[in-house]
């Protein structure tokens, strides 16, 4: 009996013994994990760290090389602005390739590059480079129409050959290329598919690339180039030396007031249908506050396009740009 208690308690203090043991072993038993379970951790941290340098490359380039444009993602609803801003980098490195290359075979390379790009995304294997993933995911998340990816490149393009415009018409086509058809991606961001809609787009980006011709005027004249309408500055008698010179002369201004009438006619039709449009749409449109600033700005200085003040970025912008949207106007 004495015999049997003991190898009992023997049993017991074993038992403990191994009890303990793994006290002490267990929490290190817990932390390990298999190599395949490392890896996919990795491979998500990985991942989720790339999306967001993309993320933030395509805020950095909007933000500094078109702000109004930022200011107006930022008041598009959620689901939308990052695809808004993936956009507007695209249209930035795209206005970009004429100015930052030396060559003009240099830059058809790079806008070859873009076509190539925009393929691949549709095929889902974008390159390895921010904006074109950024646009993948873009492209993914509202099936955007690959139609007007590719017609502003096409445009862009056509716009390497490095001269003025024949006439308001052509400078017109080329605004509707390229403005218009990012208003059509945004639109298809939002989710909306409107006839009157599109009308407006229309319009809208016809006004915005005739107020962006007048807004570089001054940019390009110091770099001894003018691209406004050639029908408009013979019709007035202003020579393209004028402009280099930064005329005030009233030829000079008659040009300008052609021109900036032009866009605000653009911005009547557009407004023409504001009844008509989706009040989700008005979001897409809130570049309207920009364009308006700036005909009004343009319109007190009786239209010396080369007047100081005009440089300058209104610092009431982004309040205007909020109460529009708050109104769900354009």
């Amino acid at each position: 009996m004495a015999s049997s208690i003991s190898s009992k308690h023997g049993f017991l203090s074993l038992k403990s013994s191994v009890f303990s043991c793994q006290k002490k072993i267990l929490p290190y038993i817990v932390c390990v994990q298999r190599p395949t379970e490392v890896k996919c951790l990795r491979a998500s941290t990985n991942s989720t760290a790339q999306s967001q340098h993309n993320e933030k490359y395509c805020i950095d380039i909007v933000r500094s090389q078109d702000y109004d444009g930022f200011v107006s993602s930022l008041l598009l609803p959620d689901t939308s602005r990052r695809s808004s801003l993936a956009l507007r980098a695209f249209n930035v490195e795209l206005a970009q390739v004429k100015d930052s290359v030396s060559q003009k075979t240099i830059g058809l390379m790079r806008m070859q590059f873009w076509k190539t790009a925009v393929d691949e995304i549709y095929r889902d294997a974008p390159p390895s480079q921010p904006v074109s993933a950024e646009l993948w995911r873009a492209v993914k998340k509202h099936r955007l129409t690959k139609r007007w990816l590719l017609r502003i490149i096409n445009e862009r393009e056509k716009d390497m050959e490095d001269r003025p415009y024949r006439n308001l018409q052509e400078l017109e086509a080329y605004s509707e290329n390229t403005h218009s058809s990012l208003l059509y991606l945004l639109l298809e961001c939002l989710g909306v598919t409107n006839v009157h809609a599109d009308h407006a787009a229309s319009h809208i980006g016809k006004a915005h690339g005739i107020v962006t011709c007048l807004r570089a005027t001054p940019y390009n004249s110091r770099r001894r180039k003018v691209y406004l309408p050639m029908d408009i500055c013979m019709l007035h008698g202003a020579s393209q030396e004028d402009f280099i010179r930064g005329s005030q002369e009233q030829n000079v201004k008659d040009v300008v007031y052609d021109i900036a009438s032009q866009a605000h006619i653009h911005l009547q039709h557009a407004q023409s249908f504001s009844k008509n449009v989706p009040a989700v749409a008005t979001s897409a449109f809130l570049v309207t506050v920009v364009l308006e600033d700036y005909l009004q700005r343009v319109r007190k200085v009786d239209f010396d396009i080369f007047h100081p003040s005009l440089l300058k970025r209104n610092p009431l912008l982004p309040i205007q740009l909020y109460l529009r949207s708050w109104k769900k106007t354009y």
